[in-house]
C-alpha cells in the first residue's frame, strides 16, 4: 500500500498556516478598499499609486473629484443601504436562532436514543469485532458540530453583507476616475468575502476535528460520523438566508421595477422611487449573504461526505491522518491557488477600457482552474499513498492516487464547462439572448416563449457535464470519487466567490451613482461592471448548482451505507413511491417561494403607487420618498414567508424516515436530487437571460439592440416584464432549490443511526 510522502506532522502545519494566509489576505484587501475614503476631506488616493487602471491614461475624465456633496450623498446612501441590511439580517438570525437551538435539541434526541442514551461502548458499525464509542457520544458530538456549521455559515454570510455594504459607495467614488479603478475596488471588495469564507470553513472544520479527535482516539468512523453535523448547520443555515434574502430583494426589485420603470417611466435607482434603498439593501441580503452562506454549506458537505467514506476506508482503518486529510489539502490549495489568481485581476494586468472587464473576469475562473489541476496533482502525488483501498458499499475497492487526481480534476473542469455554458446561455454578447431581446418586438407574451425555452434548453450540456464526472469518478473511487469530485469544483470557491459578491457590489454602486445625481458617464461605467457583473453571477449559481448535485449524490452514497441499505431497487413499491414524492418536492419549494415573491410584491407594488400618488412633489423630485416603510414591507415579508419553504425542506427526511423507513427515504433523496438540479438550472438560466436582454436594450451598444431600444419603448417595457418574472426565478427558487438537494441528503445522512434503528413505523404496523 505504502505511505503518503507528506508527514502528519507538516499537515498539521500547512492546513491551518493556508487558512491563515487566506484571512491574512482578505484583510490586506479589506484594507485596500479602506483607503478610498468616504470623506470630503480627502480629493484622491495617494498619487504614487500607479497601476491597477489608475495611471493617469486611464483617467478619462476625473469627474466631480472636487464635488464635497456628491461624496457626502454618497456616503449618506451608503449607510442607509448599510443599516437597512444589518437590520434585516439581525431579525432574521433571531427567528433563525430559535430553529438552530430547536433543531440542536432535536438531533441530541434522536441520536441519543438510538441505544437509549447508553454510555456504553457499543461494537463499531462497519466492523462488528471492534469496539466504538457509545452512540450517546455521536449526540453529542453530532450536535456540538451542528452548531459549529450554523455559526460558521450565519458569520459568513454577515461578514459578505458587512464588506459588500462598506465597498458600494467606495466603488461608485473611484468610478469617477475611470473604470479600472472601479473595477478593482469592486473585485477587491468580493475576494475579501471569498477568502474569509473559504479560509474560515477550513480552519473551523480542521480545529473541530482535532478537538473531536481528543475524545474519540482511534474511533475515527464515530469521529467523522459526528463531523456530519458541521455540513448540516451550514446549509440549514443557508437555507433561510437563502430564501429569505431571495424573497427580500425580489420583492423590493419587483415593487421598484413594475411602478418605476414601466408605470412612471423613471431610470432604474432614481431617488424618486420609494422601493429604491429597499431594492440596494436586497442585493446585499440575498445575492451576498445568502450565496456565501449558500457556497459555505456546500463546501462543508463535500468535505464531511468525502471524510465520512474515507473513515471507513483503509485511510480511516489504518489511521493514516494526511490521507484523510486530502480533502481539506485541496482546499488549503485552493485557498493559495485562487490568491495567485486574484493578483491576476488586481495587479498583474490593467483594466482600461469597459470590454476588458467581462474577460478579465472569465479568465479568473480559467486561470484558478488551471493552476488548481497543477495542484491537485502535486496534493495527490505527496498526499496519498501510491495505492489504497475505498469502501463501495461493503466491499474495499483498491484505487491509485493517479485515480483520485482524475476524479478531483474532473469536477474542477466540469465546474468551468457549467460555468462557460451558463456564460452562453445568459451574456447578451450571445445569440441566445439577443433572440430573447428580438422577440420583445412582439411583446412580453414571446419575449416569455423565447425565455423559458432558452432556460430549459440550457440544461443539456450541464447535465451531461455532471453525468460525465458522476460516471469517471464513481468509475474509479466509488462514492468516495463523487465526494472529492465536488470538492473539486469548489475548490476554487475564494476565485468563485470573489467573481459572484463583485457583482451586487458593482450594481449598488450604479444605484447609488443614480441617486446621487452622479453624470451620466459615471452611471456607464458602472452600468458596464453591473452588466459583467449579472454574467459572472450567473456562472456562479451554475457552479453552485453543479457541485450540489455532485455533493447530494456523495452524501446520498454515505446515507446509503449508513442506513445498511444493500441496494435502492426501484422496482419496489416502498422506493417508487420515495422516487416519485421526491421529484414532487422541488416543484412544491418552488411554488412556495415564487408565491411568497409575488405576495410580497403585490404589498410593495400598492406601496409605491400610493406614495407616487399621495406624496405631493414627488414626481418633481421635490419631496422626498418615504423609504423606511418599504424596507418594512421587505422585512416583514421575507421573515413570514421563509418559514413554511424551510420547514419543507427540514421536516421532510425527519417525517419519511420515521414514518417509511430508510429505503422510502434514498428514493425520496434520489427523485429531489434528479429533478430538483433540472428546475434549478433552467431556472436561474431563464431568469439571468431575461435580465441581460432588458440590459442589451438600455444600452443599445449594437444595431440591432438600438431598433429595439430606447428606454421606455415598447420593445424595452416588454423586456422589463420578463426581467420582473424572472427575477424570483434566478434569485429565489433557482438558487434556494440546490440548498434543497443538499440539506435532505445531509439531514438524511445525521439521523440515518436513528432511522436504521427505529425507522418505517408506519410499515411495522401494518
Amino acid at each position: 500500500m505504502g505511505e503518503a510522502i507528506l508527514s502528519d506532522l507538516l499537515t498539521e502545519i500547512l492546513i491551518p498556516v493556508s487558512a491563515v494566509i487566506g484571512i491574512a489576505f482578505s484583510l490586506f484587501q479589506w484594507f485596500l478598499v479602506s483607503r478610498v475614503k468616504l470623506s470630503p476631506e480627502r480629493r484622491s488616493t495617494p498619487p504614487e499609486n500607479k497601476k491597477n487602471g489608475c495611471s493617469d491614461y486611464l483617467i478619462e475624465e476625473e469627474e466631480g473629484l472636487n464635488d464635497h456633496s456628491i461624496v457626502v450623498k454618497c456616503a449618506e446612501i451608503q449607510n442607509a443601504i448599510s443599516e437597512g441590511a444589518t437590520s434585516f439580517l439581525f431579525t432574521e438570525y433571531q427567528y433563525v436562532g430559535v430553529f438552530m437551538v430547536a433543531f440542536a435539541i432535536l438531533i441530541f434526541l434522536f441520536l441519543g436514543s438510538v441505544e437509549g442514551f447508553s454510555t456504553k461502548s457499543q461494537p463499531c458499525t462497519y466492523n462488528k469485532d471492534k469496539m466504538c464509542k457509545p452512540a450517546l457520544a455521536t449526540a453529542i458530538f453530532s450536535t456540538v458540530s451542528f452548531l459549529l456549521g450554523a455559526i460558521t455559515s450565519v458569520v459568513s454570510g454577515f461578514l459578505g453583507m458587512k464588506i459588500a455594504t462598506y465597498a458600494n459607495a467606495r466603488t461608485t467614488l473611484e468610478a469617477r476616475k475611470g473604470v479600472g479603478k472601479a473595477f478593482i475596488t469592486a473585485f477587491r471588495s468580493g475576494a475579501v468575502m471569498g477568502f474569509l469564507l473559504s479560509a474560515n470553513g477550513l480552519l473551523v472544520l480542521y480545529i473541530a476535528i482535532n478537538l473531536f479527535k481528543l475524545y474519540y482516539g482511534d474511533d475515527w468512523e464515530g469521529l467523522f460520523e459526528a463531523i456530519t453535523g458541521y455540513g448540516l448547520g451550514g446549509s440549514s443555515m443557508a437555507l433561510f438566508g437563502r430564501v429569505g434574502g431571495g424573497i427580500y430583494t425580489k420583492a423590493a426589485d419587483v415593487g421598484a421595477d413594475l411602478v418605476g420603470k414601466v408605470e412612471r417611466n423613471i431610470p432604474e435607482d432614481d431617488p424618486r422611487n420609494p422601493a429604491v434603498i429597499a431594492d440596494n439593501v436586497g442585493d446585499n441580503v440575498g445575492d451576498i449573504a445568502g450565496m456565501g452562506s449558500d457556497l459555505f454549506g456546500s463546501y462543508a458537505e463535500s468535505s464531511c461526505a468525502a471524510l465520512v467514506v474515507a473513515s471507513i476506508s483503509s485511510f480511516g482503518i489504518n489511521h493514516e491522518f494526511t490521507a484523510m486529510c486530502y480533502p481539506l489539502l485541496i482546499s488549503s490549495m485552493g485557498i493559495v491557488v485562487c490568491l495567485i489568481t486574484t493578483l491576476f485581476a488586481t495587479d498583474f494586468f490593467e483594466i482600461k477600457v469597459v470590454k476588458e472587464i467581462e474577460p478579465a473576469l472569465k479568465n479568473q475562473l480559467i486561470i484558478s482552474t488551471a493552476l488548481m489541476t497543477i495542484g491537485i496533482a502535486v496534493v495527490s502525488w505527496i498526499g496519498l499513498p501510491s495505492s489504497f483501498t475505498i469502501f463501495n458499499f461493503g466491499v474495499q475497492k483498491e484505487v491509485k492516487n493517479w485515480e483520485l487526481f482524475f476524479c478531483v480534476a474532473i469536477g474542477l473542469w466540469a465546474g468551468l464547462v457549467i460555468g462557460f455554458v451558463t456564460e452562453y446561455y445568459t451574456s447578451n454578447a450571445y445569440s441566445p439572448v439577443q433572440d430573447v431581446a428580438d422577440s420583445c418586438r412582439t411583446g412580453a407574451a414571446t419575449n416569455v416563449i423565447f425565455g423559458l425555452a432558452l432556460g430549459y434548453k440550457s440544461v443539456i450540456i450541464p447535465i451531461f457535464a455532471i453525468a460525465v464526472s458522476i460516471f469517471v469518478s464513481f468509475s474509479l473511487a466509488a462514492m468516495y470519487g463523487i465526494a472529492v469530485a465536488a470538492l473539486g469544483m469548489l475548490s476554487t470557491i475564494a476565485t468563485g466567490l470573489a467573481i459572484d459578491a463583485y457583482g451586487p457590489i458593482s450594481d449598488n454602486a450604479g444605484g447609488i451613482a443614480e441617486m446621487a445625481g452622479m453624470s451620466h458617464r459615471i452611471r456607464e461605467r458602472t452600468d458596464a461592471l453591473d452588466a459583467a457583473g449579472n454574467t459572472t453571477a450567473a456562472i456562479g449559481k451554475g457552479f453552485a448548482i453543479g457541485s450540489a448535485a455532485l455533493v447530494s449524490l456523495a452524501l446520498f452514497g454515505a446515507f446509503v451505507s449508513r442506513a445498511a441499505i444493500s441496494t435502492v431497487d426501484v422496482l419496489t413499491p416502498k422506493v417508487f413511491i420515495g422516487l416519485i414524492v421526491g421529484a414532487m418536492l422541488p416543484y412544491w419549494f418552488s411554488a412556495m417561494t415564487m408565491k411568497s415573491v409575488g405576495s410580497a410584491a403585490l404589498k410593495m407594488v400598492e406601496e409605491v403607487r400610493r406614495q407616487f400618488n399621495t406624496i405631493p412633489g414627488l414626481m418633481e423630485g421635490l419631496a422626498k420618498p418615504d423609504y423606511a416603510t418599504c424596507v418594512k414591507i421587505s422585512t416583514d415579508a421575507s421573515i413570514k414567508e421563509m418559514i413554511p419553504p424551510g420547514a419543507l425542506v427540514m421536516l421532510t427526511p425527519l417525517i419519511v424516515g420515521t414514518f417509511f423507513g430508510v429505503e422510502t427515504l434514498s428514493g425520496v433523496l434520489a427523485g429531489s436530487l434528479v429533478s430538483g438540479v433540472q428546475i434549478a438550472i433552467s431556472a436561474s438560466n431563464t431568469g439571468g437571460a431575461w435580465d441581460n436582454a432588458k440590459k442589451y436594450i438600455e444600452a443599445g451598444a449594437s444595431e440591432h439592440a438600438r431598433t429595439l431600444g430606447p428606454k421606455g419603448s415598447d420593445p424595452h417595457k416588454a423586456a422589463v416584464i420578463g426581467d420582473t418574472i424572472g427575477d424570483p426565478l434566478k434569485d429565489t427558487s433557482g438558487p434556494s432549490l440546490n440548498i434543497l438537494i443538499k440539506l435532505m441528503a445531509v439531514e438524511s445522512l445525521v439521523f440515518a443511526p436513528f432511522f436504521a434503528r427505529h425507522g418505517g413505523l408506519l410499515f411495522k404496523i401494518f
